[in-house]
């Protein structure tokens, strides 16, 4: 393969372009964004807001850029351990496992170091642009058609210009117009799930001292006894972070949307867990509260046409966006990454409709899916569609979440799923299911 051209420089770009590189002359990484400097911009509003890079998007991470984890922890971000790790359900904390593991770290802090991982690869360039379609010669894509947003190109071109390619990579996220440029060269846009869950979240950073030494990750979710609304403990999660800072999210839906009043913050974090009351009654806040209104989860179902042209295909929210409070995003853009990885070494050829690859995403993305539409679905104002078998998943669901506060064996199970490291069919094992209904709370 000679041309790569992946649309979008973010996580899931990024990741693309690494995985791109060993198989293409050339891999051209456009984003909308300057990337030479921050990474943040208007293309990627909700970049600022606390992100979680579970367990399974950690070993991705490795495995694409090797050393990559000690390079960030050299300069700055923090690996929580065991204990390091807490998870509250209800205000009460969840059992620990010596074995739990994350990075934490800001995502503008954990893309800059990706960012420049890749834009070292020899075969890599960035260009700073806007796709405005496709072209294709009725069987393939052939090339992007874009417009630069000027200094780029070297300052030598602007204006409308056409790049030649034998694959394109969608990684523009959940504004991607793919579906749109599909329609206007005559094929059919994908499928589209849609679920409306009217989530709003706030973050903002706080410094940080040792007024919690042991902690590097506290997070907190409404249980199922109270229908997961916020009775007993406000939902939300802090991360030490790089610079010697906390960054605390807030979440909640509909009216009940945290807003980016930073007394208001303040007051819903003293009715949080007791990491979160810490931070709001012994730190600094370090500038402002940023909000964000997450409407809906979509899915993008491809594997759901019977045309569709070659040298084309999608990662990342391009092709799944789901409800953020359960920091699935980051992980799956990786995942979708290495199913690329297999697509393109197995033998399939970039100008052929990448069918195998839209499988094993569709495998991974559902998953997610089912895990997140399932949770949002007790939301009393998520009105559906519901699947089929919903109480009986609903119930067993319930019954998981309450033991695993309390058994470490429940809980390394159902911490095995939602880190994306285990399938969610492995928690309706008839033992674990029946060790979940037997479980009694400590005394």
């Amino acid at each position: 393969m000679k041309h790569a051209i992946v649309l979008g420089g973010s996580f899931g770009g990024l990741l693309a372009a690494r995985v791109l590189s060993d198989q293409a002359d050339e891999v051209v990484v456009l984003d909308t964004d300057d990337l030479s400097t921050t990474g943040t911009g208007p293309g990627a509003p909700h970049r600022d807001q606390l992100h979680a890079l579970l367990a399974m998007g950690h070993l991705q991470l490795e495995r694409w850029f090797p050393g990559f984890t000690e390079e960030i922890l050299a300069a700055g971000a923090l690996l929580g351990q065991g204990a390091q790790v807490e998870f509250h359900v209800d205000g009460v904390r969840k059992v620990d496992l010596p074995e739990a593991r994350m990075l934490s770290a800001t995502r503008p802090f954990l893309e800059g170091h990706l960012r420049r991982r890749v834009m070292a690869l020899p075969n890599v360039r960035f260009l700073r642009g806007r796709a405005s379609g496709l072209l294709d010669d009725g069987r393939r894509v052939t090339g992007v058609r874009l417009t630069t947003v000027a200094p780029a190109l070297e300052q030598t071109h602007t204006g409308d210009l056409v790049l030649d390619a034998d694959l394109v990579v969608d990684a523009m996220g959940r504004s991607s117009r793919l579906g749109r440029w599909l329609q206007d060269n005559g094929w059919a846009a994908p499928p589209l799930d849609r679920m409306r869950v009217d989530l709003g979240y706030a973050t903002a950073s706080f410094t940080r001292g040792d007024e919690l030494p042991s902690t590097v990750i506290a997070h907190a979710t409404p249980g199922p006894a109270h229908g997961y609304q916020p009775r007993l403990s406000e939902p939300g999660a802090l991360a030490a972070v790089e610079d010697n800072r906390w960054s605390v999210v807030l979440a909640g839906y509909t009216d009940y949307r945290p807003g980016s009043d930073p007394e208001q913050f303040l007051a819903r974090m003293r009715r949080c867990v007791a990491p979160l009351r810490t931070v709001a009654d012994t730190c600094a806040m370090a500038g402002e509260v940023r909000t964000y209104h997450f409407r809906e989860s979509v899915r993008r179902d491809f594997t759901g046409l019977t045309r569709f042209p070659g040298g084309l295909l999608a990662v990342g929210d391009s092709v799944a966006s789901v409800n953020p409070i359960y920091g699935q995003g980051l992980t799956l853009a990786a995942l979708q990454a290495s199913s690329l990885a297999v697509h393109l070494t197995s033998g399939a050829h970039p100008h052929a409709p990448a069918w195998g690859y839209f499988r094993r995403a569709r495998t991974v993305v559902g998953a997610a899916w089912d895990m997140a539409t399932t949770a949002d679905l007790a939301q009393p104002h998520v009105t559906g569609p519901y699947p089929r078998g919903y109480r009986l998943t609903r119930w067993a669901g319930d019954q998981l979440i309450t033991a695993s506060i309390h058994d470490a064996q429940v809980n390394r199970a159902f911490m095995d799923v939602l880190h994306l490291k285990a399938h969610p069919r492995t928690l309706t094992r008839p033992s674990l299911l029946l060790r979940a209904a037997l479980t009694r709370p400590a005394r």
